[in-house]
């Protein structure tokens, strides 16, 4: 997969905050922690997608198509829901526009597609040409969540992230990734098909980008 240098860079990230205080004999009482940092890590920095999609490349016999679904789940905030019902049809490669039908009722949407997916698409595509669905197995059957998960798993194994690695943080880094690049958060409610805008504002809260230009001196 030659997609390294493609993946959409991320914000920094606030990683979990884990104490272990030694004790001597005593019976002492911990510290207690913000609610944040009893989260296990919610997103992945630039850096860890390029790992995570240059890691699933070269893991099996199906690294390409791995590899194409981790960094679609991640320019365009997929859920794993909707990444395993991705068809097709959906999919106009000639146009360079991908239909999403986002789950849980949120609002469907049509996103551009780049340079690196349409190459990765057209590839896949090739490799598996018959398949109505993107994202197939060898059984020629939709991919399940479970595998979705495995694979992700497995690629953050793969590219020893000194942590667990879930398909949902690459949602989240999405969201974080537009919210730090200053977009509005309307457009990201509307990107990511939030019904609810209470659900994109977690980004925006958490991007420090938003103060830069308070003050002018």
């Amino acid at each position: 997969m030659h997609n390294r240098n493609n993946a959409i860079s991320s914000s920094p990230v606030l990683p979990p905050v884990m104490r272990n205080l030694p004790t001597s004999g005593l019976r002492t009482v911990p510290q207690r922690l913000k609610n944040l940092d009893y989260r296990s890590r919610e997103y992945l920095t630039e850096h860890e997608v390029d790992q995570l999609i240059s890691a699933a490349g070269k893991v099996g016999r199906h690294g390409h198509r791995d590899a194409t679904l981790i960094m679609l789940t991640y320019r365009h905030g997929l859920r794993v829901s909707e990444l395993v019902s991705l068809r097709w049809d959906q999919v106009d490669l000639r146009q360079g526009l991908m239909h999403i039908n986002r789950l849980k009722q949120g609002n469907p949407s049509v996103h551009p597609i780049r340079g690196p997916e349409l190459r990765a698409l057209r590839r896949l595509q090739r490799d598996y040409p018959v398949l109505p669905y993107i994202f197939s197995s060898e059984r020629k059957a939709p991919l399940t969540d479970d595998a979705i998960r495995k694979i992700v798993g497995r690629a953050g194994v793969e590219a020893r992230l000194p942590f667990t690695v879930h398909p949902h943080m690459l949602r989240h880094a999405c969201g974080y990734k537009l919210a730090q690049a200053g977009q509005d958060t309307r457009a990201i409610q509307h990107y990511l098909g939030h019904r609810n805008i209470q659900h994109t504002v977690r980004y925006t809260q958490l991007s420090s980008d938003r103060f830069k230009n308070f003050w002018k001196d």
